[in-house]
């Protein structure tokens, strides 16, 4: 009996913190968009980027085979 003073209490508190968390997230807007996440893993972006104009391009390596000319 002494432990439901204990235990009524906990649970009346964590009901309210339970509460406060799950009004928080729908005001941030957590539960807006439910299916977006979900169709975008499955979509493939399968487009090439560019490079940017800056970044140099790859040059091959010493160790690389080189294509011969046989002239």
């Amino acid at each position: 009996m002494e432990s439901l003073y204990l235990l009524i209490p906990l649970s009346v508190v964590l009901v309210f913190v339970i509460g406060i968390a799950f009004w928080w997230s729908v005001r941030s807007g957590q539960f807006d968009d439910m299916e977006g996440p979900a169709y975008r893993i499955l979509m493939d972006d399968d487009r090439v980027r560019p490079a940017a104009p800056d970044t140099p391009t790859a040059k091959p390596d010493a160790a690389s085979p080189q294509p011969r000319s046989d002239d």
